[in-house]
């Protein structure tokens, strides 16, 4: 009994304090001026955004929302962007859209949750937004409510994001850096404004906060893997560091980009959307804007030397290794050009910090992009989930995270363990 009394107490003093946490959005000087392309132009910035793999669900209609979202916190779901009166942002004016984009506010005052990435979406420029603006009231309205939240408590609260934001939401355009090149200065905006790369690739405290002197320093969160379970996964470090994007030169990041592969890699999981819906719709001289920005990215993250696996446990992984890997990955790690991608020294999936991604591949296979169907394996990977245990699972894992100069650590059949049963954010 006294816990619900509790949250009714709590629940009372939030909607008292409602009006005093209401987020003060300055009055617009006037709306930007949107140049007759302006549509066409939204739709490139929507793109480069990524907006419609989060607001449109699997088999749902375009913009529509409903994508659920699991977090520590609960669940989310996406809303209905398109201009429906009733259940999308038809109803809205520009005013209401500027609001939600800085400041993360809904026309009624409510904050919004940080998963929608406002705090990236702010530093986007006046004119920008106002093409954004101009494209979405050109997408077709559906009428479609998502379902409803579904928040641990106290994080159901939403004026308890007043605070949140006071910590950590610094409202304002990005401002172009004098003292770097033009495209260094474009790559920044895509990817800190228009991409928000660092929502996935940084860690982020335990109040979902981006910790901000490791960002993109790599990060773990909740997504899909095939067969539609929650699990963990782990975004690679896109800075300098030696297990991150300093493995890759500005080519191979490019392609990766642009096509889903290149010589260490081809994107699976959660990047499929990235790429599939994304980057490889972006101009070249924007993949390389990216490319130019995210190489500068000074070293960052790493952690604690790896531990160094013992030489029973990497025997036992070579042996499962050459039994259900060495075919199309090739005993020496460089991997068959037409079966699979190379292992060795260079792939930021297994010299990431944090194993998860890996192991899904293991568990569940690797449900690649197919981006270009010019260049695809032969063979999609089949998944082993059911073919080894954990401790197989974690043998193999460590060796290849450590055969052929990788240098990335033990992985636990703990640790497989808990990406096979963590579902429905973790609780």
């Amino acid at each position: 009994m006294f816990p619900s009394l509790l949250r009714f107490l709590f629940r009372s003093v939030c909607r008292f304090l409602r009006p005093l946490v209401m987020v003060s959005i300055p009055a617009l000087a006037g709306a930007a001026t949107a140049a007759p392309d302006a549509v066409e132009r939204g739709r490139y910035l929507v793109t480069a955004g990524n907006c419609a793999s989060c607001h449109t669900a699997v088999a749902g209609a375009f913009m529509a929302g409903g994508v659920a979202f699991e977090t520590p916190f609960g669940t989310l779901y996406s809303t209905n962007i398109t201009p429906d009166p009733a259940t999308g942002i038809g109803s809205w004016s520009e005013a209401d859209f500027r609001a939600a984009m800085r400041h993360g506010v809904r026309p009624d005052g409510e904050h919004l949750y940080p998963a929608f990435p406002y705090t990236a979406y702010t530093r986007l420029t006046d004119d920008d937004l106002a093409a954004i603006w101009a494209y979405l009231r050109a997408v077709p309205p559906v009428a479609s409510a998502p379902p409803q939240n579904a928040l641990a408590f106290p994080f159901d609260q939403r004026p308890l994001l007043a605070a949140w934001k006071l910590l950590y939401h610094e409202p304002g355009p990005l401002e172009p850096d004098p003292g770097r090149s033009d495209a260094w200065n474009r790559g920044a905006y895509l990817v800190e404004a228009l991409g928000h790369c660092s929502a996935c690739h940084s860690p982020r405290n335990r109040l979902g906060a981006e910790q901000a002197e490791l960002r993109h320093a790599g990060g773990e969160y909740l997504d899909r893997v095939p067969g539609g379970d929650f699990r963990p996964w782990y975004a690679p470090n896109l800075t300098a560091h030696p297990r991150g994007l300093a493995l890759w030169d500005h080519a191979d990041l490019v392609d990766y980009l642009a096509t889903g592969r290149n010589a260490f890699l081809e994107a699976f999981g959660p990047m499929n959307e990235v790429i599939m819906n994304s980057t490889r719709y972006l101009d070249a001289a924007d993949i390389d804007a990216m490319a130019t920005y995210l190489k500068a990215l000074p070293e960052a993250g790493g952690g604690a030397a790896a531990e160094a696996p013992g030489e029973e446990l990497m025997g036992r992984g070579r042996s499962l290794y050459n039994l259900h890997c060495g075919t199309c990955h090739l005993p020496s790690g460089e991997g068959d050009p037409e079966m699979a991608p190379r292992l060795n020294r260079g792939s930021l999936v297994v010299q990431a910090e944090n194993p998860a991604s890996l192991i899904n591949v293991v568990l569940y296979g690797p449900e690649v992009a197919g981006a270009d169907p010019a260049r695809q394996w032969l063979k999609p990977m089949k998944a082993y989930r059911y073919l080894l245990d954990d401790e197989e699972v974690a043998a193999v894992a460590t060796y290849i995270r450590n055969a052929w100069d990788n240098t990335a650590g033990v992985v636990s059949p703990a640790r497989v363990e808990r990406q096979r049963l963590v579902s429905a954010g973790g609780r």
